[in-house]
């Protein structure tokens, strides 16, 4: 003869009673509930992590020779890690472009005048000038000592700005500002004092080139 039930047992074979007839009518949606959980734990585990990137400086929006860059000119942009261009200023702010920028483009050590460029050359100012003729600029070394002599098409006459200017740079001019290709190329030369204010002028106002002398 069976033992009779406890009556402390028989409210807990009625709750297992009931899991088990709700399980079984809701079987089909917990199976799929459970497929589901393990496919995204698949998905996660075989899915690839985002490559790391690196934030470099670029220009917010094209940017002339000479400008000096402040915290409105630049903006970050995310490089992957391998494919930052080499060079990159790394606070761009306060540094003057040696040639023009585009937009997107990082600043790079190539494109801004440093204070090593006037390593020696005491007093002097360095200064980005374009001469037309980019031929006559693939004859200049950094290093030499030129004259700068500024034509006047209007009136046909010519006048040196600028004597025994050293150059200090010649930085890559690839494409202009306006997204076609510049004429000329740039030269940095070191100026006088007295020198900078007219061949600023004449390298906005005439066409500049430079000669040697002695």
């Amino acid at each position: 003869m069976p033992a009779p039930e406890s009556p402390t047992g028989r409210p807990r074979l009625r709750v297992r009673r009931w899991w088990r007839r709700h399980v079984l009518a809701h079987r089909r949606g917990l199976a799929a509930c459970c497929v589901a959980v393990a496919a995204l734990a698949t998905l996660r585990t075989v899915a690839p992590l985002p490559p790391p990137v690196v934030e470099t400086w670029v220009a917010a929006r094209d940017l002339p020779a000479g400008t000096a860059l402040t915290a409105s000119d630049v903006e970050l942009a995310a490089y992957a890690v391998g494919t930052v261009p080499d060079g990159v200023v790394a606070a761009p702010a306060g540094r003057r472009l040696a040639s023009p920028l585009r937009r997107g483009e990082p600043v790079t050590d190539a494109r801004v005048l440093g204070p090593d460029l006037l390593e020696g050359y005491p007093g002097r100012t360095a200064v980005p000038v374009r001469v037309p003729d980019a031929t006559v600029v693939d004859l200049v070394r950094v290093g030499d000592t030129v004259d700068l002599v500024s034509a006047d098409p209007s009136t046909g006459r010519a006048a040196t700005v600028a004597r025994d200017a050293p150059v200090v740079a010649l930085p890559p001019d690839p494409e202009g500002v306006s997204g076609q290709v510049a004429s000329g190329r740039v030269v940095v030369v070191a100026l006088a004092p007295d020198d900078v204010d007219d061949v600023t002028v004449a390298a906005v106002q005439q066409f500049l080139t430079v000669v040697w002398s002695r």
